[in-house]
C-alpha cells in the first residue's frame, strides 16, 4: 500500500520525462535553503524556516500563558486539550519509565520537549506555513542537546560527578583489562551517539514527510494544469487523495516522533540516575 502511494506521488515526474513537459520536482536548496525575508545579509537574517519556528514558539508560549492564567476547576475544552498533554508527558512518558517517586522532578523537561517537538512538527500540515520546525537540523540538535544536558546533570546530581561517569564508561561485573576496549565505547555510545541518533531520527522524518506532501501537491497542479484533460484530472485527483491521505499520516508521524524524542530522554535519564 506504502509503495502504491509513493508510485502515484512519482507519476507527475515519469510523465513529464515521457511527455518532454518540465514538472519541477522539490530539492533540498529550494525547500531548506529559502531566501531570506527580513534582515537580509545580516546576523539576524530570517527565512521562512526561521519564521516558522518563531510563529511556534510564540503560539506554545501564548497557549500556556493563556492556560497558566485562566485554569479552572471545570476546565473549558481548551484547557482540557492542554491538560491533556501535560498529563500524557507525565503519565505515559514520566510515570511509566521513571516511575511516580522520580517523574515529577523530571517533569518540566520531559513535557518542554514533548511539546515543544509536537508544535514545531505540526506546523508541517498547517496551511501556510507547510513544513516542520524541526525539519532543518539546527532545532531537532537543539533538542537533542537540550536532553543530553539534562540527562548528564540529573546523573550528577543523583550519584556525584566521579561515580557517575565511572558506572558509565566502567560498568561493573567486567574483567578490567576489557575496559581498555569497552570505556571507549561507552563513551561514544553514552556522550555522542545518544545525541546524535536523537537528531537525526527527528530530522530524517520530518525531512522525508515534508518531500512527500510537496512532491504530492506539485503533481497534482502539474496534472491539473499542464497535463490536464480526462487523464491528467483523473491522475490528477489520485494524487491529490494520497497527498491528503499523507497529512494526516504526517500529523501521526508528528506526533509520535515527539512522543519517541520524549520517552527516550526519560529513558537516558533514568539510566543516569539508577544504580548499576
Amino acid at each position: 500500500m506504502f509503495s502504491l502511494l509513493k508510485a502515484l506521488g512519482a507519476a507527475p515526474i515519469i510523465l513529464a520525462s515521457q511527455s518532454g513537459d518540465s514538472f519541477a520536482p522539490p530539492t533540498l536548496d529550494h525547500e531548506f535553503n529559502p531566501d531570506p525575508l527580513l534582515f537580509a545579509g545580516t546576523p539576524f537574517e530570517i527565512h521562512r524556516l526561521l519564521m516558522v519556528r518563531l510563529i511556534a514558539v510564540f503560539v506554545l508560549l501564548g497557549v500556556m500563558l493563556w492556560y497558566s492564567r485562566s485554569a479552572k476547576l471545570v476546565p473549558s475544552r481548551g484547557q482540557a486539550a492542554v491538560e491533556t498533554l501535560l498529563d500524557f508527558s507525565r503519565v505515559q512518558i514520566g510515570e511509566e519509565i521513571l516511575g511516580e517517586d522520580q517523574a515529577a522532578k523530571y517533569q518540566p523537561m520531559i513535557a518542554t520537549v514533548f511539546i515543544g517537538i509536537l508544535f514545531m512538527n505540526l506546523t508541517g500540515v498547517i496551511p501556510g506555513l507547510q513544513i516542520a520546525g524541526t525539519s532543518l537540523v539546527g532545532m531537532p540538535l537543539i533538542f537533542a542537546l537540550f536532553v543530553f544536558v539534562g540527562f548528564v546533570l540529573a546523573g550528577i546530581k543523583s550519584r556525584g560527578f566521579g561515580r557517575f561517569f565511572k558506572e558509565q564508561l566502567f560498568p561493573s561485573g567486567v574483567p578490567k583489562p576489557v575496559y581498555i576496549l569497552l570505556a571507549p565505547l561507552e563513551f561514544f555510545s553514552t556522550f555522542i551517539l545518544r545525541p546524535l541518533t536523537l537528531t537525526v531520527r527527528l530530522l530524517s522524518n520530518m525531512v522525508a514527510g515534508h518531500f512527500i506532501l510537496v512532491l504530492c501537491f506539485l503533481g497534482t497542479h502539474y496534472l491539473y494544469f499542464e497535463i490536464s484533460g480526462v487523464f491528467g484530472a483523473g491522475l490528477g485527483s489520485l494524487t491529490l487523495l494520497v497527498g491528503v491521505v499523507f497529512v494526516v499520516f504526517e500529523l501521526f508521524v508528528g506526533a509520535l516522533q515527539a512522543y519517541i524524542f520524549a520517552m527516550l530522554a526519560a529513558v537516558y535519564i533514568s539510566l543516569s540516575i539508577s544504580e548499576h
